[in-house]
């Protein structure tokens, strides 16, 4: 598919279907809207009469242009009132106005809507992932690919010539969400830590980024004992991934992005029972897909940030090697974990990340993960847990997040509740009390942080949907990847 910001003029522009953009309260058409809905011979005023469309956020309509005209249909899009629009809006839009377009088999399509906030980069920006992120579609496991109606073909977006290096940008940031969605739908038997450490080395290979994946071995000799208990019991063997991006010239800041990298969950010993949801278990690596997705996009965005992205990627397994309950751990940084539940595996596999980063020497952690089921009772499917003690980061992430439309909300790091993970025989313990549970996870992991500014993100819930929603399509929804390109490119 291509996409392109031309300033071709509304009423020249030709194709299959034409999308206007209205706001709420404003459907009225004056100005070139009413001299293109003579030239189509009052089919827009027509379509918003029959329909009685308000232009509520997202809401579509669609009619034919009839008479022999240039444009075939005409799609309308609300943007809904133009108070407090968030750019997301006409992300959101595009996709809208993208799916209709091919539900109506159009190959060539044109958007025409206002710049939003006047700023027309941004417009074009999010005018083209929201187009890429809603048309694409996942059929690499069926052997035979359901028919689809024609896909869209071309897109034009009108009045935004000159804006090309946006539609880049969204391309780039868009081939790194894709990669996210790709990594956490395939199943279990395909994304495994061999195939995860396969996938980071053809980044590295394509993007010219350096590429360390660390063995059993090499892991054994820098005392990862958290990572490698989680990792004894499976039959594949654990890949510590260590990806790193380095600009042309002097760096203006080193950040580490660390992704949860679990390719399957069973529980362990503590196998996850009936109910538990552990067919979806093959989502457990969801926070070391945005990571990889996003050392994909970074790389092609080339914004001069040290930028190293980590995942100890496992399965946590059960065997004859497996962990018991009661085992005790020694990370990395000589910290002692009494093992009372091994399904709360993943926070011993960041624990060794954690350190791992750390020694690098970096300004900035952000560690990602699908990390606890507390959290999702908390926040729902929609929205991702954020904890840091660090205010200054904490508002970074958030201002990375608003722009990609992205939803974290920070919870408290209640230090009382670490007395939940005191261990009588180790330092500590990897649960606590059932209340609270994100929270004593975020506390577990601050103690493999010494000094760097750091952030805990659990994605749990929204790396995931059941349906439609937005520019996302029912499933793996690549969360995570754009916030963490805005956090790199605004530091």
């Amino acid at each position: 598919m291509e996409i392109r910001a031309i300033d071709t003029p509304l009423l020249d522009w030709a194709g299959d279907a034409l999308a206007l953009g209205l706001f709420e309260d404003a459907v009225e058409l004056t100005g070139e809207l009413a001299e293109l809905d003579g030239k189509f011979a009052g089919a827009i005023a027509e379509l918003i009469a029959d329909t009685e469309f308000k232009a509520k956020e997202g809401s579509t309509a669609v009619t034919r242009v009839s008479g022999g005209s240039a444009v075939r249909k005409v799609i309308l899009v609300g943007l809904g009132k133009p108070d407090g629009l968030k750019i997301d809006s006409w992300r959101k839009a595009a996709a809208a106005v993208a799916r209709l377009a091919k539900k109506e088999r159009c190959k060539t399509l044109g958007i025409s809507l206002p710049a939003w906030n006047n700023d027309p980069t941004a417009t074009a920006q999010a005018l083209a992932e929201g187009i890429q992120l809603a048309l694409f579609q996942d059929n690499r496991f069926k052997s035979e690919p359901e028919e689809k109606p024609p896909t869209v073909e071309r897109v034009d977006l009108l009045g935004l010539g000159s804006q090309d290096d946006a539609v880049t940008r969204a391309s780039q940031i868009a081939s790194g969400v894709i990669l996210a969605r790709e990594l956490v739908a395939a199943p279990a038997n395909a994304v495994t830590p061999v195939t995860m450490a396969e996938t980071a080395q053809a980044i590295a290979s394509e993007h010219g980024l350096a590429v360390e994946i660390l063995e059993r071995e090499d892991c054994e000799k820098l005392g990862m004992g958290a990572f490698l208990g989680v990792a004894q019991a499976s039959e594949l063997p654990p890949k510590f991934i260590h990806l790193t991006y380095k600009p042309d010239g002097t760096p203006k800041r080193k950040l580490a992005i660390i992704g949860k990298g679990l390719t399957f969950d069973s529980g362990g010993l503590n196998i996850k029972g009936a109910g538990s949801g552990i067919e979806t278990m093959k989502m457990d690596m969801g926070g070391a897909a945005a990571t990889l997705g996003a050392a994909k996009a970074i790389a092609q965005l080339k914004p001069d940030v040290e930028v190293h992205f980590i995942s100890a990627a496992t399965e946590n397994m059960i065997s004859g090697r497996a962990m018991h309950p009661g085992d005790i751990l020694k990370a990395s940084n000589g910290k002692t974990i009494e093992v009372n539940n091994t399904d709360a595996e993943g926070r011993l596999t960041l624990a060794d990340a954690l350190v791992f980063a750390e020694k690098l020497g970096v300004d900035a952690i952000v560690d990602l993960a699908t990390l606890t089921g507390a959290c999702i009772v908390a926040l729902g499917d929609e929205i991702a847990g954020l904890f840091t003690p660090h205010d200054a980061l904490a508002h970074e992430i958030q201002a990375a997040a608003e722009i990609a439309g992205e939803k974290f909300w920070r919870l408290p790091m209640e230090e009382k509740y670490f007395e939940g993970l005191k261990s009588g025989i180790a330092d500590m313990k990897n649960t606590g009390p059932r209340a609270g549970g994100s929270i004593t996870a975020a506390l577990f992991l601050k103690q493999f942080v010494k000094e760097t500014p750091w952030v805990h993100l659990d994605v749990a819930g929204p790396v995931w949907t059941d349906k439609e929603n937005g520019y996302n399509n029912a499933g793996a929804t690549g969360f995570g990847v754009r916030t963490l390109v805005n956090w790199v490119l605004t530091n």
